[in-house]
């Protein structure tokens, strides 16, 4: 049986926004922001003509659209982080969910968030 290709395309970004932790007990519970790091992993099985999976540019329009709202805002006060803390994680469960149907598509699928806080900490957020 033959193999079939996979490649996985990357594109990372980054966002500034503030945010606090609702029920932590330690610094994060007090307002603090952070230069956020994204990183969007898209897969695809077949190249087009040119030999491309899916253009850089249309991955990262799909996430400056998506970005633009959480940019140099508080996190906590917008509607999608009223009944969650917008921790790491939950920031990247709402990427992935976002990016997804914006992506998506024959051959083409949205694989894995990766989204840090600092050098350090992140997290990777994918579903199966």
């Amino acid at each position: 049986m033959a193999s079939k290709p996979h490649f996985e395309i990357c594109v990372r970004s980054e966002f500034s926004g503030a945010h606090h932790l609702k029920g932590y007990k330690g610094d994060c519970e007090r307002t603090h922001g952070h230069n956020w790091t994204v990183e969007v992993v898209v897969e695809c099985n077949k190249l087009d003509e040119t030999g491309i999976g899916i253009d850089f540019y249309d991955v990262d329009n799909a996430v400056q659209s998506v970005l633009k709202e959480l940019d140099h805002r508080d996190l906590n006060t917008l509607d999608q982080f009223q009944d969650k803390n917008p921790t790491c994680e939950n920031v990247a469960a709402y990427l992935y969910g976002e990016l997804t149907s914006m992506l998506n598509r024959k051959n083409i699928r949205l694989k894995k968030i990766g989204v840090r806080e600092t050098q350090n900490f992140g997290v990777f957020y994918w579903e199966e």
